[in-house]
């Protein structure tokens, strides 16, 4: 049986100071090297043993230890990362709140949504704006006031995460916006499809640009939406896709003349 001197040791452990020192199988610890270990405090256990620090021989006293001190409870965080679940103490300049607590980046395609659904609504007070300045139809403002009630809507239920129940928008519940859409000819004896032109008159462009403003945040939900398998908020789409009908519609009943004092 081979002996482990404290030379051995000294050799060994120069360059480290393990919690344990275990005596490998068929070897013993001479007096000396048990003194050594013991004074470095390494605790000394056999290959497959629990390691304890042994009180024997005239090795130095251990030092006293710390009292023990009161555990304080870690400091609860106040955001928490929506993708990654990480923890934040405070929220990083590059991320904002999705809902409650969760935080994701502001390139996010929900966030990204949530713009062009911010946009969309600044974007008709000021044709709003724009109309009621110029003495325009105040039924078309009306309608407009609708639409702008549907989409602030939409931000509600997206931000607090909860399901949208869709009423009529411009008095047309979704099925007759749909239909109203698709057969204009017959409600309204206008043309299906007409290409704008300035020569329609400024209210008339003004529509058309939120027509395809509202088909722009359409795409956008779609991205937002769609975890590679399935759309989660089918609601929020569908509604988008009707409030663009509902842009058409007003579109058509302008040029049938039903907004009877529309600025030219």
């Amino acid at each position: 049986m081979r002996a482990i001197t404290e030379d051995i040791l000294r050799l060994e452990l120069r360059n480290s100071q393990p919690e344990v020192y275990y005596i490998p199988t068929g070897k013993i610890l001479t007096p000396a090297a048990r003194e050594y270990l013991q004074q470095r405090k390494i605790k000394i256990a056999k290959e497959g043993e629990c390691p304890q620090r042994a009180p024997e021989g005239d090795a130095a006293p251990s030092a006293p230890q710390p009292a023990p001190q009161p555990v304080t409870a870690a400091p609860k965080p106040k955001y928490v990362d929506y993708q990654s679940g990480s923890y934040y103490m405070e929220k990083p300049e590059h991320m904002t709140q999705l809902f409650d607590n969760q935080l994701v980046a502001k390139n996010h395609p929900r966030i990204l949504f949530r713009g062009k659904l911010d946009s969309l609504q600044a974007l008709v007070v000021l044709d709003q704006a724009l109309i009621a300045g110029a003495g325009g139809s105040q039924q078309l403002l009306a309608d407009l006031d609708d639409v702008l009630k549907a989409l602030r809507n939409l931000m509600r239920c997206d931000v607090l995460d909860e399901e949208l129940h869709s009423g009529t928008i411009i008095g047309l519940t979704h099925g007759e916006l749909r239909e109203h859409s698709h057969n204009p000819m017959k409600f309204y004896n206008i043309r299906q499809m007409i290409l704008p032109s300035y020569t329609m008159g400024r209210d008339y462009a003004l529509l058309n640009q939120l027509r395809a403003a509202i088909r722009e945040t359409e795409v956008a939900a779609a991205n937002a939406f769609y975890d590679g398998f399935r759309f989660s908020r089918s609601d929020i789409i569908e509604e988008l896709n009707r409030l663009s009908s509902a842009l058409h519609i007003m579109m058509c009943k302008y040029l049938a003349g039903d907004y009877k004092g529309a600025a030219k």
